[in-house]
């Protein structure tokens, strides 16, 4: 056997073995076997993810951070911390990052409950960063968050979750003014409601995405004067740059908030809105009518039709003014039974009619039945299915999907009415590339056995209790 020596290796080569490491485990093995792949490693490395492993936090580091030089992205994640594990990292942590790591870009803090405003402020002085997560970071408030925006001039993604103490958005105001921001992600945050996102301004324009989610068991009743609702009324909100918006548990009113963003949206090519209170038929349409761009749509509703003032209108509206629509999924929430004013089987064969759907999730949807199933396996474009409590559908609509031209992947989650039967025509066939079973008590292991060319199967007959 011949044996190589390191030193006579090209330096190209080297960069080339350690690149093609993925997993920091096996970049750690291969950097200690010997001192040159120990220098390019250092040189090389540009992602670090620490937590609980390490101990003492501090010195740990404060010795990684001086071996990689040229880091550029550090996750800190405490996900699962208890005592016994050691201290974790404090605003002494962050305060070694911004002094050891110039080319700091991405940073994400995950669970990390002893750093506070202080932390933050030390990470003002890092002029390159652009991305910053916090996850649960109790001990932050706006004002530390202020103070980081104000240094780090580039920042252009932000994600806040969970961060239970943010309350005054002169951040936000002041992002708006700034111009940076393309990415924003507020989930949970009790304190910040959707009423706060006007201090965003004419940030909006720049905006390619935005998720809003407000906590559905906890909702900070905050109260904004007649000048914050008429802000939303005359302030044009430019929302050209915004390509996807994802709101959750949102409360849209007629003519203010959230409800003036909807129709703005020129370029929009993916809407998720999940139990959004006050949605209306015009809000959809008038959507539809300027998003002509749409591809993927995704909508949750509450059962109850009091709620939510949705129906075929919407749906037929997107299948006429959104024609490279390919991706729906459509769920009503837990309930004994769907408002039967909402969505119906009409509104949804619409859009597999006048749209290249390739993309289908009916969750919930009691109006779809075998006629749907007959209709949906017609389609030319339908290559991925999912079907979750739809109890309409029976044997005879299953067996249809032997059918669908394109189709080649199938999910069933939760459907009483099919059993094995309905398979049958799938087998031996390898029609499917997947096919995914889940708690579907009719339907056997056995059942699915050759059903498609790679199979997963699940019962767990608890959601029936």
């Amino acid at each position: 056997m011949r044996v190589i020596e390191m030193d006579k290796v090209p330096e190209h080569i080297i960069w080339e073995i350690l690149g093609r490491l993925e997993k920091s485990s096996d970049r750690n093995c291969a950097s200690l076997s010997c001192k040159r792949l120990y220098e390019v490693d250092m040189a090389q490395r540009h992602t670090l993810k620490v937590g609980c492993g390490m101990n003492p936090a501090e010195q740990g580091l404060r010795s990684l951070c001086r071996r990689f030089g040229n880091l550029s992205r550090v996750e800190i994640t405490y996900s699962g911390w208890m005592s016994k594990l050691g201290k974790q990292l404090d605003d002494s942590g962050l305060l070694i990052l911004a002094h050891h790591c110039p080319s700091l870009s991405d940073l994400s803090f995950s669970y990390c409950t002893f750093i506070t405003d202080v932390g933050l402020r030390y990470l003002a002085s890092c002029s390159h960063l652009s991305s910053l997560s916090l996850n649960f970071t109790p001990r932050i408030t706006g004002c530390g968050i202020l103070s980081l925006v104000v240094g780090c001039k580039n920042l252009s993604s932000l994600h806040l979750i969970r961060c239970l103490n943010v309350s005054s958005v002169e951040w936000l105001e002041y992002l708006g003014r700034l111009g940076t921001l393309h990415h924003l992600s507020i989930k949970n945050c009790r304190a910040i409601g959707e009423g706060d996102l006007i201090k965003l301004g004419p940030g909006w324009q720049n905006l390619k995405t935005l998720q809003f989610e407000v906590d559905a068991n906890y909702r900070y009743m905050k109260v904004y004067d007649r000048l914050s609702v008429d802000t939303w009324q005359k302030q044009h909100v430019p929302c050209h740059s915004m390509v996807e918006l994802s709101l959750v548990n949102c409360i849209i009113s007629p003519g203010r908030g959230l409800a003036c963003v909807l129709p703005r949206c020129n370029n929009l090519k993916k809407i998720h809105l999940d139990m959004c209170v006050g949605v209306r038929d015009i809000d959809i349409i008038s959507l539809s009518q300027t998003s002509i761009e749409l591809e993927s749509v995704s909508l949750r509703v509450p059962c109850d039709f009091s709620l939510t003032r949705l129906t075929d209108q919407s749906l037929i509206a997107l299948a006429h003014n959104c024609s490279r629509l390919e991706s729906v999924r459509i769920s009503f929430s837990d309930g004994e039974f769907p408002s039967s004013t909402s969505f119906s089987l009409r509104g949804i064969l619409c859009l597999l009619d006048k749209c290249p759907v390739r993309q289908l999730a009916l969750d919930h949807v009691y109006s779809f039945n075998d006629i749907g199933m007959e209709t949906l396996c017609l389609s030319q474009y339908l290559e991925n299915l999912e079907l979750v409590r739809c109890q309409e559908i029976t044997d005879e609509g299953l067996q249809l999907v032997s059918q669908c031209p394109r189709l080649c992947r199938l999910r069933l989650s939760k459907c009483l009415g099919i059993s094995d039967d309905g398979l049958k025509p799938l087998v031996g066939s390898f029609k499917l590339d997947f096919l995914a079973v889940e708690d579907c008590p009719q339907i056997s292991e056995r059942g699915v056995q050759g059903a498609a060319k790679s199979v997963s199967y699940r019962l767990d007959l608890s959601w029936m209790c």
